[in-house]
């Protein structure tokens, strides 16, 4: 495109034929007269433009229709803007869209032209301009009117504020001329139309309803207060300061987005805790001081902590004027939230932000009191100055660029963790004193900055760098007192890690939790010598020869000190460098000190080895003598060391002052008892010190631990330990002399091997099965809690209609908020609420509740839970008897009940009395009977108007009530008439519903019956009914009226005279009287099971039951803790669209499946639409079908609905804070419409209480690609107007002719007709995501947030309109001090709603329900170590911003982000609490593969969790009990598993040794050991934890609680059934897998699971890909163990004996190897089987290489398999080599088993076997080679050539069974032996394939492997291929993997065969 020459302006002179100022284009030849105007594309924009131009686009086309010269005018401003960022088009996309517009441009001109309205276009403009402006202040004052109208305000801001910026700049382009002209356009444009987001600060937002609040007006007016801080003259700044955040924004150079953020932030915290703090309203218009002190403490609690720690005087110094301290304290929060909210990946480093703060604030402080500088003698002033970004370019970039450096040298967290310092690395070095030599301005040589090792060039390019820092430095001369320090300038070094180094190592586990292994170590030794001594009573270890020997312990426990200290030493080895001097000195003298008494107790042992010196006691006493020895007063010594540390166990409090203090005393009883004691031995840290819980919660879980372990430890000794004493007595005696192998260790005594072959599984055992009496004591405790605290107290419909009558008082005390003069907690609990009367003060609760239960019902029905009918049933009526304690309960409770009262009162016998008594017992059948009564008197009030009729039914209705108040009803009326009577009013209920005016007649005709009924055949006393008749047709017989012998029909019409008004008035309130009496007299006992749909029970049962829970009571919604939720979004479904609705995903479309998954939702989607057909809603109903779907599948709409009903809960709670009874009883919904005042102030309560923010990472980009996620999301934001989205953008700046990229943090909202709307944007210093993605993602997002909570949700949850309700009664828990401190996260229970459809998510759904209620009840009381698990936990929101936020993002090592939260807050002494009245809904995964994954993540994870320093810390730092509770309730669970595993496996290679090595026989034979009663309990334990039972148990307890415990063993038995043990066992594989491979080797990474509700058929191809080396390995190893056990154990040992013992290996070792086929949709299938096998075939052949994907070839895929190996160390390398050595163990064993070796133990013979391997690969290799050579060209060559081969393989075979006696036995044995050699050579070429990559061997193993892995694919797939031809098979499989969708009626079968829907 050629350069645009702007031509010389053209002044307005009036001419109208003188061309428009807006400068001429190049136009075209002619012009369309009848042009119509088409929108201009103005949302997919080039990413460098966007955000400049995108609203004038926005604008030209919303008012080109009416306006089109302006619409010209904004696209030709636009278009400048974008020519004068991008003159050379270089940018993506840019060239392409500036000759779009020009083209557009060209286009209108002349059209445009013409159409003018003015005379030239400035004219034009100032006349549209104006007329919006006067639109705007005429009406600004009616904001909070209708939404309609305020939309329209909206707008005509936004359009306002775009014509000002043109009208500015055409202005300002036409010359002097104009500019004198433009009157009017002065006004600042921000002060009418600027954007938003909660707060309308300018002019313009003045009267709306928010900023009518009298605490939002204090709060604006406290920080509008600028008098008293520097005049604007000192500053050389035009204009006054608007206000604080203006003075500091000019000092400091804040970025104008973050200062605006920022300033509404603190205003709606200011106000809400005012509000909150101030009780009388009148104090309200004026900010106190508790608000702002309140803020003051939470804000500047870490930093004071900070300083104290490091010995350094705070910078928040304060005047003693009161006002002027106030404004100084605003400032103050103001400069942290500043720097907090432009900090972007500093935030996740509190304590940098904390010597930021410092420095800044010292320079705050010293521009405020007008401070002098010692040096210069000048005012101090800020190191950087406040120019445009200067705080970000100066201060947070050059750290940013730290961090991301560093991340660069992790390679994607590949590389070893001490190479590279993550983000606590670099926030803990703020934790020295040594950060302040860093000085102020910042030396960027210092070696803080430094990134790699020093080089010279480096060095220099570094001291350049700083240079005009330095200058600077000196020219403000800034002194010691800030940090600043002077060096002489030296070469940077790299600091390396800082207090801490994640080692991959299992050492790991041991060095965290030390003092957990020492004592099971040392508990086993004693256990030991106990069963040695045959010990039976406690009192036989005062024996002193039993005494001296158990306290051998201590020897022990001496040297495992000393190996403790040695590791110590090595894994800290690297940062030596940041380890002080002290810390250096006590690891010496703690190794010093180990060593001593290692080698003393042992010398002290040894020489005074029963020497004794006895004393006798007194006589009768039960110790008669009491002896010690030298080596007892040595151990009297050495525990001495540990008596401080029991003291302060014992009194926690004086522990944590200890820990927490700065006095030189306390710092050196700390050092000594480090050194000296098995305390912690660390660093003295800014954290993890004062985390001690009070005394009484000590005693709790103090008492739990004693339990479980004196469980443990009995069984261990009882069952385990002591049988096996006597048989390894007997081992020892045999003396073996032949063996059947060649033993390479003959000289061993004691038969050494077999004892530890006996011993080990034992021990592995033992060091397990602390986890399963873990999870029984979890299970009984839990579930004695649960009860206790009302869990489950409603389970069924039935117990829910019992004790609906208590839910209107239970509510009223649960979530009402009490009265003013009863604000105390009230109490909550069953027989309180059971057998409490309402009190008159409460009589308006009743209206109240049936308000928030009508709104709960609607809510159900609007999602489709229940249909019309039951809406009906299950609403209640709202009228004023109300407000006099008369209630009219849901026809759904009183079904059937009136029909079943006539039942009695006909057949009853007996007196009235007794009667009424009985119907009394039931008090919803005396309530239907009596509602009917009047319901009946009502109708026939409004149905009759004739003045005869009138006075009959009077009559006949003073008849019933006399004879009731005389209780003579029974007498007085024939009650076996009464069903006659029940048919005839319902036959009249029903026509007066229909309404048809027609049946005039047919109403008249029904109402003469009913009075023939009652008057002849039901009263005894009718005649003076009849009587009253006749007198009255003779009366009018008489009258003049008539003319002869004229007869009038009762209730008829005759003469124009009506007797009944039919039909009824149209009334709402009338017609649903009526057809609620219609219901009461017609519904039947098919009611009791209303609602029918399972959720909509679920729900509210739970609701029902948490109103009797102990829950805080609830403020009033303008006094309750404000709150956020974020939710963090990546690229998963934002809502379905119309394409992915009907797109056959594998044949089967969405719609389809979800109409079979939830038909009677369907049905009901259908009847609230109106639409009997998919056809006909699709044609009319397209958006609502998408949401419909959307809404149940895990998509982002369903989550952002079920948050937006916070706020729905919010306005409707409001609503009844302030509404009166009138208000009340005309309803919520109906107020907000009409009431437009009062619907503004619900609105303006809910702003400031709830934000919701979605964190949708790459909205940026897809908006700009024109992604339809971003429209969806767009859409989202205008359905829900509050709703906020933040985003990363990425744009190009062109800088220098070259495009530099630039991030932001953006925040949007939605207008409708604009769509998306920016009302923040903050500079970042570059790319956000260093480290792992989502807490990067909740990072970003987290500075839009608002109040003093957060609660995070993730993308797959849900929430219900009833939860919501409690929200505010949660929120109040921040304010409760249980304990001695208020809690900083709040833990929820969750339900999964994704469990209803495949046996694998049942299976999950209640795993996962077991952890998130009874495990986390139970972490949370007593344990006290609830930590973080995943949302929807409620954050501190300023605690935690204050202290590195809500997670970690260090790379790999925060895998498991979310936990890290729990860890931080917990070692920075918070609280974390779980309650369980609330719930939000959740989904989980649903197939096998995509569970799977989930797990390895999860197991990843915990692997790094193992090495983090967060997890060391917290074992080191715990008491003994406390952390004996962390390590089981995280990571241990993990290890225990691993070791279960590694006992089976210890114990097969024992028996295989035993075996092969022929000492089984001698055992046998000569020790006479048959069975040995301990392996055998030892593989019962195994089996408990690997069969799932550590997760079922507190499952069966929590279904027990909450269904019912006939309910749960139900259930129990059904999961067996469907083969839940299986599953488990298959998951526990996984688990084991991913947990030990990444502790040894790395390669932990995010797993994403896809979260799809869809379950199909995978591949045989993919599961083999997914669970080979993780399942398919391990499970063919332990068959090959098991069968090569089998096949050589001695048959005189008994069968059943060996059955019994390896029958869970068995199990465990099928399960892995066929459980991926036998939970695979169709996976007997005989059509998709034939697929696999082709599919499969076609993978092993493909070749790989650069670009082929893993699911196409097998190459790419075992190359991709190994890579945890090649960023592994040489340890790592070195275990897995030895751990590949057990496969050489067969062939060693095997061959001297063969017939052909005749006995022979020689050596030779296991070396010829390595010859016959040879032999083989040779074979292998010349095949190959001959392929290579003659296969293409000589192919008859090449057969020839394998002939000759199988002949002379053949023959040798042959020959060698003829002369060396080779037998059939003998091949199939040397298979048994050769396979796991062949594997063995794999896995060690693995290991070391950096020696061999580029050599033969390589090529080699890679051909093996490949042989291998197409061998176990054929025995994996034939049994599978076989089964296929059965078609019982498939339909078994069918049935126990769908088995809960056949229960609910669901169509599995068609989704399963893959049909097309079926409309």
């Amino acid at each position: 495109m050629s350069e645009i020459v702007v031509a010389e302006p053209i002044y307005d002179g009036g001419a109208e034929e003188k061309r428009p100022i807006t400068r001429y284009l190049t136009m075209g030849s002619g012009s369309d007269h009848n042009h119509v105007p088409e929108p201009f594309e103005s949302e997919r924009l080039p990413a460098t433009l966007a955000s400049k131009i995108q609203s004038f686009l926005r604008v030209a086309n919303l008012i080109e229709s009416e306006e089109p010269r302006i619409a010209y005018l904004c696209r030709f401003h636009a278009f400048e803007i974008a020519h004068n960022m991008d003159r050379h088009s270089n940018g993506r996309g840019v060239r392409q869209f500036k000759t779009t517009l020009l083209q557009r441009l060209e286009q209108d001109e002349e059209t445009t032209f013409r159409k003018r309205k003015e005379k030239s276009d400035i004219r034009e403009l100032r006349r549209v301009y104006h007329a919006y402006k006067e639109y705007i202040i005429k009406h600004e004052g009616a904001f909070n009117t209708e939404n309609s109208h305020r939309e329209k305000l909206i707008n005509a801001r936004i359009i306002g504020s775009v014509l000002f910026e043109v009208l500015k700049t055409v202005s300002n382009t036409a010359g002097p001329q104009a500019l004198a002209n433009r009157g009017g356009i002065q006004t600042k444009p921000n002060d009418l139309f600027g954007i938003y987001n909660i707060l309308p600060l300018d002019q313009g937002g003045a009267q709306q309803a928010i900023m009518q609040l009298p605490e939002i007006k204090a709060a604006v007016a406290a920080i509008r207060h600028i008098r008293g801080i520097p005049s604007n003259e000192d500053f050389q700044k035009h204009g006054n300061f608007i206000d604080l955040f203006d003075f500091l924004q000019y000092c400091f150079g804040f970025q104008d987005g973050n200062v605006a953020n920022q300033r509404e932030h603190l205003l709606l915290l200011l106000a809400n805790i005012h509000r909150r703090k101030t009780q009388k309203q009148t104090s309200v218009s004026k900010l106190g001081d508790a608000a702002v002190d309140e803020l003051m403490r939470r804000f500047f609690k870490n930093y004071t902590n900070w300083c104290k720690f490091l010995g350094r005087k705070s910078n928040i110094r304060l005047p003693y004027v009161k006002q002027e301290a106030q404004q100084y304290k605003l400032l103050f929060l103001g400069l942290y939230l500043l720097i907090w909210g432009e900090a972007a990946n500093l935030r996740f480093m509190p304590e940098c932000l904390c010597y930021i703060f410092h420095h800044m604030a010292y320079e705050l402080h010293g521009m405020l009191t007008g401070a002098v500088s010692l040096t210069t003698w000048e005012k101090v002033m800020p190191a950087y100055g406040g120019q445009s970004e200067s705080f970000l370019n100066n201060v947070v970039t050059p750290i940013y660029g730290v961090i991301r450096e560093e991340a660069k040298k992790s390679k994607g967290g590949t590389a070893d963790h001490s190479m590279w310092r993550n983000y606590d690395d670099l926030n803990e070095y703020f934790w020295s004193p040594d950060c302040f030599e860093i000085g102020w301005p910042m030396h960027l040589d210092h070696d803080f900055f430094c990134i790699h090792s020093p080089k010279k060039s480096n060095a220099k390019k570094a001291s350049a760098s700083t240079a005009p820092v330095e200058e600077r430095r000196k020219e403000d001369g800034e002194e010691d007192e800030v940090g600043v320090t002077k060096e002489e300038v030296r070469e940077p070094k790299w600091l390396g890690k800082t207090n801490f180094v994640e080692v991959r190592s299992f050492w790991q586990i041991f060095r965290s939790f030390d003092r957990m292994w020492s004592f099971f170590i040392v508990s086993l030794q004693a256990l030991i010598i106990m069963a040695c001594h045959e010990v039976e009573s406690p009192l036989q270890l005062f024996d002193k020869v039993i005494f001296e020997d158990i306290m051998t312990i201590f020897i022990t426990s001496a040297f495992l000190k000393f190996i403790q200290a040695i590791l110590d030493i090595a894994f800290t080895w690297k940062v030596r460098q940041t380890l002080d001097f002290s810390a250096k000195v006590k690891h010496v003298m703690k190794l010093g000190v180990a060593m001593i008494w290692t080698i003393v107790l042992p010398v002290y042992y040894a020489n005074s080895r029963r020497k004794y010196t006895c004393y006798s006691t007194t006589y009768g006493s039960w110790l008669q003598e009491w002896c010690f020895s030298s080596f007892m007063v040595a151990v009297a010594i050495y525990l001495m060391t540990n008596a401080v540390e029991m003291v302060l166990f014992l009194v926690p409090s004086v522990r944590k002052y200890i820990e927490i203090s700065n006095y030189r005393i306390c710092t050196i009883l700390s050092w000594w008892t480090q050194v000296c004691s098995s305390c912690s031995l660390s660093p003295r840290l800014y954290v993890a010190r004062g985390m001690q819980e009070s005394q009484l919660s000590v005693l709790k879980y103090t008492l739990f631990w004693v339990l479980i372990l004196l469980s443990k430890f009995s069984f261990s000794y009882f069952f385990e330990i002591k049988p096996l004493i006597e048989p390894t007595k007997q081992i020892m005696k045999i003396g073996v002399q032949m063996y059947d192998w060649h033993e390479l260790f003959p000289k061993v005594k004691n038969n050494a091997g077999a004892i530890a072959a006996i011993w080990a599984p034992i021990i592995v055992v033992y060091f397990m099965d602390t986890q399963i009496w873990y999870s029984v004591f979890c299970t009984i405790f839990g579930g004695v809690y649960g009860i206790l605290h009302h869990l489950g107290e409603i389970r069924t419909l039935g117990m829910l209609r019992s004790r609906f009558h208590t839910l209107p008082s239970a509510f009223n005390i649960s979530l009402i908020p009490p009265s003013s003069r009863n604000d105390g907690r009230r109490k909550i609990g069953f027989f309180y609420n059971t057998f409490r009367k309402v009190s008159k003060s409460e009589k308006n609760g009743l209206a109240k509740f049936v308000l928030v239960w009508n709104q709960i019902i609607n809510s159900f029905r609007l999602e489709d839970l229940i249909n019309n009918r039951e809406l009906d049933l299950m609403t209640m009526p709202m009228s004023s008897e109300l407000f006099s304690g008369i209630v009219r309960w849901p026809v759904f409770l009183l079904a059937n009940k009136f029909s079943t009262a006539l039942s009695i009162a006909k057949d009853f016998v007996g007196r009235d009395e007794s009667l009424i008594r009985k119907l009394k017992k039931d008090e919803y059948m005396y309530c239907a009977v009596k509602e009917c009564y009047e319901s009946l008197k009502y109708v026939l009030e409004i149905l009759i108007i004739g003045d005869l009729e009138k006075r009959i039914v009077s009559a006949i209705l003073t008849e019933i009530e006399k004879s009731i108040a005389k209780s003579s009803l029974l007498e007085d009326f024939r009650m076996i008439k009464v069903p006659d009577l029940l048919a005839k009013c319902i036959e009249l209920i029903e026509l007066l519903v229909e309404g048809n005016e027609d049946h005039h007649g047919k109403v008249a005709k029904v109402l003469q019956d009913i009075f023939e009924l009652v008057t002849n055949d039901m009263m005894t006393s009718g005649f003076r009914i009849l009587e009253l008749l006749d007198s009255s047709q003779q009366t009018e017989t008489d009258s003049a009226y008539f003319s002869g012998n004229i007869e009038s029909p009762l209730f008829g019409s005759a003469g124009g005279r009506n007797s009944i008004h039919f039909p009824l008035p149209d009334s709402a309130a009338l017609n649903e009287q009526i057809k609620r009496f219609l219901l009461l007299l017609t519904v039947q006992d098919t009611a009791m099971d209303i609602p029918s749909n399972l959720e909509a029970r679920r729900r509210i049962s739970f609701f029902a039951t948490s109103l009797f829970m102990n829950m805080p009571g609830a403020p009033k919604v303008a006094n309750m803790v404000p709150f956020s939720v974020m939710t963090p979004h990546y690229l998963e479904d934002i809502n379905f669209s119309k394409e992915e609705l009907h797109s056959s995903q594998r044949e089967v479309s969405i719609i389809f499946y979800m109409q079979k998954i939830f038909p009677d939702e369907w049905k009901n989607f259908l009847e609230r639409m109106g639409y009997e057909n998919l056809d006909e809603l699709e044609r009319d109903k397209q958006e609502e079908l998408r949401n419909w779907a959307s809404f149940r599948g895990q998509t982002l709409s369903r989550t952002v609905r079920g948050m937006m009903y916070y706020r729905e809960a919010l306005k409707l709670q409001a609503f009844l804070d302030m509404a009166e009874d009138e208000d009340i009883l005309e309803g919520y919904d109906a107020v907000e419409s009409r009431n437009h005042p009062l619907s503004a102030q619900l609105d303006a309560l809910a702003d400031m209480k709830f934000t919701f923010v979605v964190t949708c990472q790459l909205f940026g980009s897809q908006k700009a690609a024109g992604d339809p996620h971003a429209q969806d999301l767009i859409d989202l934001m205008n359905r829900y107007p509050s709703l906020r989205v933040a985003y990363v953008e990425e744009k190009e700046e062109i800088v220098d002719n070259k495009p530099h990229k630039v991030y932001s943090s953006v925040l949007v909202k939605a207008i409708p007709d604009f769509g998306d709307q920016e009302i923040y944007r903050i500079k970042l210093p570059g790319p956000p995501t260093i480290g792992e993605g989502k807490p990067e993602n909740q990072n970003h997002g987290i500075i839009f947030t608002r109040g003093e909570a957060l609660q995070t949700i993730d993308m797959n949850q849900d929430s219900y309109l009833e939860e919501a309700f409690k929200m505010r009664n949660l929120l109040q828990e921040f304010l409760q001090n249980q304990g001695r401190r208020p809690p900083i996260l709040l833990g929820l229970r969750e339900h999964i709603f994704t469990g209803s459809v495949s046996s694998l998510a049942w299976f999950m759904s209640y795993q996962e329900t077991s952890f998130v209620t009874i495990g986390q009840r139970l972490l949370a009381n007593p344990l006290r170590v609830r930590f973080h698990y995943g949302h929807p936990d409620v954050f501190d929101r300023l605690f935690h911003i204050t202290r590195g936020g809500i997670s970690k993002a260090s790379k790999t090592i925060n895998l498991s982000e979310d936990v890290f939260a729990g860890y931080n807050s917990t070692l920075r002494r918070g609280w974390i609490t779980y309650h369980e009245y609330m719930q939000v809904g959740k989904g989980r995964d649903v197939g096998l593969n995509q569970i799977s994954k989930f797990e390895a993540k999860v197991a990843n994870g915990n692997s790094e969790q193992t090495i983090s320093r967060d997890i060391f810390r917290l074992g080191r730092q715990f008491d003994f009990f406390r952390m004996l509770s962390c390590y089981f309730t995280t990571i241990g669970f993990y290890f225990s598993s691993l070791i279960s595993v590694i006992g089976i496996y210890v114990f097969l290679y024992g028996q295989l040794y035993l075996v092969l090595s022929g000492l089984e026989k001698a055992l046998v034979i000569e020790a006479r050991l048959q069975n040995i009663q301990s392996l055998e309990t030892a593989l019962a334990s195994q089996s408990f934890i690997q069969l799932g039972l550590l997760t079922g148990m507190p499952m069966v307890m929590e279904i027990g609680l909450e269904k019912g415990f006939l309910n749960a063993l139900k259930d129990f038995v059904l999961m067996q059934l469907q083969l839940a043990s299986v599953f488990f066992t298959f998951s526990f594989g996984t688990k084991i897998h991913y947990y030990g491979r990444t502790i040894m080797h790395g390669g932990a990474k995010y797993r994403p699971t896809g979260r799809k509700v869809v379950v199909f058929h995978t591949s045989f191809t993919e599961n083999y890909r997914l669970y080979s080396r993780s399942h398919f390995v391990k499970g063919f190893e332990l068959l090959l163990l098991l069968i090569v056990y089998d096949l050589f154990r001695r048959s005189y040992e008994s069968s059943m004996a060996y059955v019994l013992i390896t029958y869970s290996i068995w199990f465990m070792s099928i399960t892995w190897l066929f459980a991926p086929f036998l939970f695979n949709p169709s996976g007997f299938s005989w059509d998709k089987i034939v697929d696999d096998w082709k599919d499969w075939n076609k993978w092993i052949r493909q070749q790989g290489g650069i670009g082929v994907q893993q699911e196409k070839s097998w190459q790419s895929w075992w190359i991709d398999e190994q890579d945890h190996l090649r960023h592994s160390g040489m340890t790592s390398r070195l275990f897995e080599i030895l751990l590949s050595v057990r496969f050489f163990l067969y062939q060693y064993g095997l061959v001297y088993h063969l017939d052909i070796s005749q006995n022979s133990t020689n050596f030779l013979v296991y070396l010829l076997s390595w010859i016959v391997i040879l032999v083989v690969f040779l074979l292998v290799k010349a095949v190959n080679l001959g392929r290579q050579q003659f296969s293409a060209r000589y192919h008859l060559v090449f057969r020839l050539f394998k002939a000759t081969l199988f002949l002379g393989v053949l023959s040798i075979i042959i020959s060698l069974s003829l002369v060396c006696h080779l037998s059939w036995r003998d091949l199939v044995v040397c298979c048994l032996a050769f396979l796991p050699t062949g594997w063995g050579l794999i896995l060690f070429a693995q290991a070391v394939r950096p020696l061999i990559e580029n050599t033969g061997l390589w090529e080699f193993t890679r051909v093996l492997a490949k042989t291998y892995d197409y061998g176990m694919g054929v025995v994996l797939f034939a049994p599978i291929a076989v089964l296929a031809w059965l078609p019982i098979i498939s339909a078994f499989q069918t049935r126990f993997l769908f088995n809960e969708a056949f229960n609910r009626h669901l169509q599995i079968q068609p989704i399963l065969q893959g049909k097309k829907k079926n409309r």
